[in-house]
């Protein structure tokens, strides 16, 4: 019982803690409000949506485990993507995370951070699943969410983080 009042103790905490439900949540349910809207929601990338929303709002760790569980969530709720596409998202995830504070440290504009980083995740991710497919270790296509959508939700994802910043910065 200890171990639960410390973790409530700290605002930052509480955040993370009301994130990571919010997320586990929106992954579980996803494919039923996919199924009631008849819109693939999976194509605005609700994975990647929580990611930011953890970078901005909550700990360092908590991007860093978001990434690593919510993959492996679905995958255990839904069954779906495959295990081994459950792989590269989540390893995807994690070098997001993982760019988005190297290139923060060198670049102090949060839109270019995260795009870039997002950016370049998702080129490793599309080598990775190249390399699957080439292999015959996964089926399908190389691109299932056109690239128009997932250049709008890097603009969209950048921005927030942008807007956010200079919002918390009194600067707009």
């Amino acid at each position: 019982m200890e171990a639960v009042v410390s973790i409530f103790k700290s605002k930052e905490k509480i955040k993370s803690v009301l994130l990571d439900g919010a997320a586990l949540t929106v992954i579980y349910f996803l494919p039923s409000i996919s199924h009631l809207l008849s819109f693939p929601l999976y194509l605005i990338e609700p994975m990647r949506i929580m990611l930011v929303f953890a970078l901005v709002h909550t700990e360092k760790k908590n991007a860093y485990l978001l990434a690593l569980t919510l993959p492996v969530f679905s995958f255990l709720v839904s069954a779906h993507p495959s295990i081994l596409k459950t792989g590269l998202i989540t390893a995807e995830l994690l070098l997001n995370v993982w760019l988005f504070f190297i290139i923060s440290e060198k670049v102090k504009n949060g839109f270019v951070s995260l795009a870039l980083s997002i950016l370049l995740s998702k080129l490793f991710y599309y080598a990775a699943k190249f390399a699957f497919i080439s292999l015959a270790f996964i089926g399908g296509g190389l691109i299932s969410t056109p690239i128009y959508i997932q250049l709008v939700m890097v603009v969209l994802l950048s921005t927030y983080f942008l807007v956010y910043q200079k919002l918390s910065q009194n600067k707009l």
